[in-house]
């Protein structure tokens, strides 16, 4: 069906996203785009005058930040065991009996210009989301472990204090980020050398973390102009809408509304 077609068809409202599963998608985007900033001021502190003291203040802020981000994240993954049907895993990921079928039959039917209608998750969409899902994870893991090496922090910032003080106690109480009054030289250097390829991963994922953001944006976008399911609403009210049932959800289930109109 076209879309000028779609435009002038009755239209019902479905359930598409839950609560948690839209508060979810807002927090990850608010974090990604503050982790991303500060980051950025972080690599180029000379260049914005960033005081040795100021580094670790945004360093700080940029772990607080990436707590959030990571906890969200988590809460995501449990969710996707025990939340609504499209929230789960099998609705999320290019996996299951079927999934290469309905990715050619979504495919051709783009390029023809009448893709079959999704509730949830297309099968591109879900491509996008398993790459998507993988990079956060990724973001988040290497950012856990490199907050434990610059200021110290949970959940690994015990082990990598003890390391660079060699278990001292006194050197362990006067212990602070961006100071080496209180660590053994060697051990420092050494942490150091374990820390480098966690910064190199967690800069470059970042990037591609970005450009892919940019590639889902671009594409919700030209899903939405194609398709006029309302999309884009639908992470803000939930709800999509369709002049025809879509085929991921079974003939008897009921509309959440009653049918509408543009």
């Amino acid at each position: 069906m076209s879309a000028q077609t779609k435009s002038q068809a009755k239209l019902t409202g479905y359930k598409a996203w839950d609560r948690t599963t839209r508060w979810f998608h807002w927090v990850n985007v608010a974090c990604v785009i503050g982790l991303a900033g500060l980051g950025l001021v972080i690599l180029n502190e000379k260049s914005f005058g960033v005081s040795p003291d100021g580094k670790v203040l945004l360093k700080t802020l940029h772990a607080y930040v990436g707590y959030v981000f990571a906890i969200n994240l988590g809460w995501r993954f449990v969710w996707a065991f025990i939340g609504s049907e499209r929230a789960r895993w099998r609705g999320l990921l290019p996996f299951g009996a079927g999934y290469a079928r309905s990715l050619r039959q979504y495919v051709r039917g783009f390029r023809m210009g009448k893709a079959p209608d999704y509730l949830g998750h297309n099968p591109l969409g879900r491509l996008m989301v398993l790459a998507l899902l993988i990079l956060l994870l990724t973001q988040a893991a290497t950012g856990l472990v490199l907050a434990g090496t610059d200021l110290y922090k949970p959940p690994f910032g015990g082990l990598f204090a003890e390391w660079v003080t060699k278990g001292d106690p006194d050197k362990l109480a006067i212990l602070v980020p961006g100071s080496k009054d209180a660590v053994d030289p060697v051990a420092y250097e050494d942490m150091r050398r374990f820390r480098k390829p966690f910064i190199t991963i967690h800069k470059f994922n970042i990037y591609a973390l970005i450009t892919l953001s940019l590639l889902h944006i671009l594409g919700v976008v030209v899903t939405e102009v194609r398709e006029r399911n309302g999309l884009v609403s639908a992470m803000i009210t939930g709800e999509k809408v369709f002049s025809a049932r879509p085929i991921d959800i079974p003939e008897e289930q009921a509309p959440t509304e009653a049918e509408k109109h543009e």
